[in-house]
């Protein structure tokens, strides 16, 4: 009898080993390798099956009418802005977050919010019983809508279930870590079982035209457990933040094909539910400390939409030979060139100061544009002296100590006027300023952001 061929696959990050090994030579993990069946599932591979005469298609020009995507409008505007505008038919969205963030919660107010509108909507979980949705159900109000529920785990008996009746409008996989095939000779939650579960997910959001949305979990290190290749499958991938400390959440887009990249909707978190928050800034600016040292208000942009948020930084003297740095919100690679230009360029000192940085209220700061709110904070810090209440900073540091301009200035300086900053410091070489701008200080080198905040500790006694 022949001996059933089988491959060691790493569960991290999906690279296939000719034999086991402890660590995985793709990602460096320890003991994610497992033995699975080459002929089973999407492992397979080509050659396990008699060949098929393959047919010719249909060959077009890029010339042509241009249809829009039809979208399923959910009426919660945050979800339905990170989304580019709704779900789009036939479209297949990954949704990951850390455990308890909350994802189950938005999902079932978004399937509640269109079973109201007529959409048919169905929500499978694999991880809870039919009672436990039901108690979240009736916690959010929900219990009183059409939604249609079902607890299993298998891909075969799922799609079976699907295709009985109307077509869904909105289907809901709860999570696809749970799933498993027959067709697969694996446990589930494995490489072989999750990619083969979410191939037949998509293929029948795309057959039917139907709007799949699958949750993930995600590693300690923040990315969606499994293979990269199940973000390449989907069409969408949006990631649900937040810190356990606060009650804001935060629904990234981080991939969408029919939308912007880099939308953000925001949320807060309740006894009831998630509930919009219309204007985030003022949710990131509710407990300035206006008369401290080390904060600064930096206006940033999240796709279409400005948001200020309070940047804090304290710099204190350290007893140890190698000065700590912590970063909360930020890259610290960012932070150490800061550090590094505001030394080199501007004469501040700190190689024997311990360097904190914070962005209040847990928000993450993916963009360049904030250097210059950061080393004003830090500057602050150092000098002791707190910097105006009615500022707002961004800018771009270059390695050379200039200021660089960065995008969409006219609307970071209006959401800062919306909410009574009357001035801004900013580049030089900065365009597009609105007309009933107040006070603008406009840097050519952050040698001269320094000057300013010195100038206002030698003024301080006087004031």
């Amino acid at each position: 009898m022949a001996r059933a061929k089988t491959q060691f696959v790493c569960q991290n990050c999906g690279t296939v080993h000719s034999r086991w090994a402890g660590k995985c030579d793709g990602c460096g993990q320890w003991n994610t390798i497992v033995e699975e069946d080459l002929l089973g599932g999407v492992g397979g591979g080509p050659g396990k099956m008699a060949p098929k005469k393959g047919r010719p298609v249909t060959l077009t020009t890029l010339s042509g009418e241009i249809e829009e995507a039809p979208r399923i409008a959910t009426g919660m505007g945050e979800l339905d802005r990170a989304t580019g505008g709704g779900f789009v038919r036939g479209s297949a969205v990954l949704i990951g977050g850390d455990p308890g963030i909350g994802k189950s919660t938005l999902l079932m107010q978004a399937a509640a919010a269109l079973s109201r509108k007529k959409q048919r909507v169905i929500y499978v979980s694999g991880e809870e019983a039919v009672a436990q949705v039901r108690l979240r159900a009736q916690r959010l109000g929900a219990a009183d809508t059409d939604v249609l529920l079902a607890a299993e785990t298998n891909v075969e008996d799922i799609l079976a279930t699907l295709s009985e009746g109307k077509r869904p409008d909105l289907v809901i996989i709860d999570s696809i870590q749970t799933l498993w095939s027959d067709s697969a000779d694996s446990a589930p939650g494995t490489v072989t079982q999750l990619r083969t579960g979410v191939q037949a997910m998509i293929r029948f959001a795309k057959q039917t035209g139907a709007t799949m949305v699958l949750v993930g979990h995600v590693t300690k290190e923040g990315q969606i457990a499994g293979p990269r290749l199940v973000e390449h499958m989907v069409d969408a991938v949006l990631y649900f933040e937040g810190d356990r400390g606060h009650h804001y959440r935060i629904l990234r887009t981080v991939k969408n094909r029919f939308g912007p990249t880099d939308e953000i909707g925001v949320f807060e978190m309740s006894d009831r539910g998630l509930r919009e928050v219309a204007n985030p800034s003022e949710l990131f600016l509710g407990e300035r400390n206006e008369k401290a040292p080390g904060a600064a208000v930096f206006a940033g942009m999240e796709g279409t939409r400005p948001v200020l948020v309070e940047v804090q930084a304290l710099v204190a003297p350290t007893s140890l030979g190698t000065p700590r740095r912590a970063v909360v919100g930020w890259e610290p690679s960012r932070l150490a060139m800061v550090l590094a230009v505001l030394e080199a360029h501007c004469g501040v000192r700190l190689g024997q100061h311990d360097v904190y940085l914070n962005i209040a209220g847990g928000y993450r700061i993916t963009e360049p544009a904030a250097d210059i709110a950061i080393a004003a904070a830090l500057v602050s810090s150092l000098a002791g002296v707190a910097l105006p209440a009615d500022r707002v900073y961004f800018g771009e540091v270059s390695l050379s100590g200039a200021v660089r301009p960065v995008s969409q200035t006219a609307q970071r300086l209006k959401e800062a006027e919306k909410l009574g900053f009357s001035g801004a410091v900013l580049p030089g070489a900065s365009a597009d300023l609105p007309k009933a701008v107040g006070k603008v200080s406009k840097l050519e080198s952050l040698a001269d952001l320094v000057v300013q905040i010195a100038g206002r500790k030698l003024k301080a006694p006087e004031e």
